[in-house]
């Protein structure tokens, strides 16, 4: 196995709907209380690891939170029986009965901050869960991801992982759709760019319309509990008017792989000082950044938003060769397709495959391939030491499909929560989940 980085994808939850959540996010807006279907959702997740997973890539898999949140509802003082609690929320207060029903975990991306052992001093993969804190949805999942990560990379000998840092703005964290890496193997020492949307202590430009979801200070904070070596270690802003158009996380608007950076002219603040960093910083590391800057001129900032072209996964093919990973949407953007099949055909260009995905369930809500997997790089011995359940498997495969059929309702509405029933067919999926994954008790409540 040449390949050593390992995508270990969110799996969507039974409660997958359309409630307009994420302000900043234009998708999850316009969609807001169409009916959706969990069923088709977790299935196409499961296609997309499929298919990686049969040609040689290492694909894991993170399961989904338990929602609704009873525990939450109970915490913000709806009292009596799960049935009470449910019909007394949905009749005061829908919109948080929704918020606290969300399964926006499937989006992996925001997990956690991942860095591998060849750039941490202690030789460890480091792991630091995501707060969160800038939507009240996705702000309670950072105690369940902990336990998830803990369960899922569970050897002490070469896993460190950190709790969520302070659930304050100051400390925004998103997790790794803020983070990129280049290097020239897996294995080897890389450079790490955080990307950050403001400064909390300082002021400096910001966007005016859509909130700035990572501040520098979480960025640092992540750098020092990882022990990165601040020599190849680089934090840049993201261009704020790029997030007031729509881009609330960097992974909306680059995506890299080894050496190779693909992103849109305008994606970061002073843009081409931050490419003479990498550029300079790989000579010292001793390979070469290959920059692919797509022109606004060809690709206008909403085409590449809408067609989700960013958030999209590169991956690195036994030939050493690139694919890239894109949501069939793409397709349907004459330009973004014209561009990538152009890309694909340069015979200087390391990526010569695409292949589109049907997610459409996830990219209604705003979230694409990029946005459903956390990258872990592994060596060997580190391999070997993550749960063997939480890999993808041809008999996994089968036994998760199976369970999606059984569990999983075809429609769903943001109204909907109010149903005991619905709430016993979640956390009864989610309790023989944690059975086909084999990760124990990393629910905190009962069948």
């Amino acid at each position: 196995m040449l390949n050593f980085e390992a995508n270990f994808d969110g799996l969507v939850g039974p409660t997958h709907h359309y409630a307009g959540l994420s302000l900043g996010n234009k998708a999850s807006l316009y969609n807001r209380n169409e009916l959706s279907n969990p069923k088709k959702a977790a299935l196409q997740g499961l296609k997309k690891m499929k298919l990686l997973a049969d040609r040689g890539f290492i694909q894991g898999i993170l399961p989904p939170q338990p929602r609704p949140n009873i525990n939450a509802l109970r915490e913000l003082g709806f009292i009596g029986n799960d049935a009470q609690i449910l019909q007394y929320a949905s009749k005061v207060s829908p919109h948080l009965l929704s918020a606290l029903s969300s399964a926006s975990s499937m989006w992996a991306a925001n997990a956690a901050t991942v860095s591998p052992s060849a750039d941490s001093a202690d030789g460890k993969i480091h792991f630091t869960v995501a707060n969160l804190n800038n939507k009240l949805h996705r702000s309670l999942e950072a105690p369940v991801t902990a336990a998830i990560l803990r369960a899922t990379f569970n050897n002490n000998s070469y896993f460190v992982h950190h709790n969520s840092l302070i659930q304050q703005s100051d400390f925004s964290d998103e997790g790794a759709a803020n983070h990129n890496r280049f290097c020239s193997e897996y294995t080897h020492q890389g450079i790490q760019l955080f990307v950050y949307g403001r400064k909390a202590f300082t002021k400096g430009i910001e966007p005016q319309f859509y909130p700035a979801r990572q501040t520098l200070e979480a960025c640092e904070a992540v750098s020092r509990l990882h022990q990165l070596n601040l020599k190849y270690t680089i934090f840049a802003q993201q261009n704020p008017i790029i997030i007031d158009y729509g881009v609330f996380h960097n992974d909306v608007i680059s995506v890299s792989n080894q050496n190779i950076f693909f992103h849109h002219q305008y994606s970061f603040l002073e843009q081409e000082k931050l490419l003479k960093k990498i550029k300079d910083k790989s000579k010292v590391l001793g390979f070469s950044f290959i920059n692919i800057e797509v022109p606004d001129r060809e690709i206008k900032i909403k085409d590449a938003i809408d067609s989700y072209l960013f958030n999209s996964q590169l991956l690195t093919k036994q030939d050493g060769k690139m694919m890239i990973v894109i949501p069939e949407e793409c397709q349907q953007y004459k330009n973004v397709w014209n561009y990538l099949i152009n890309l694909t055909k340069d015979p200087s260009c390391p990526i010569n495959e695409i292949q589109p995905f049907d997610l459409q369930e996830s990219m209604r809500n705003g979230g694409g391939p990029a946005c459903l997997r956390l990258r872990v790089v592994l060596n060997k011995n580190e391999l070997a030491a993550v749960n063997s359940g939480s890999l993808l498997t041809e008999d996994r495969y089968q036994q998760l499909t199976q369970w999606v059929q059984k569990y999983y309702r075809d429609r769903l509405h943001s109204n909907d929560f109010f149903d005991l029933q619905l709430l016993k067919e979640s956390y009864e999926a989610l309790d023989e989940l944690t059975q086909i994954l084999m990760l124990g008790n990393i629910y905190d409540f009962q069948c």
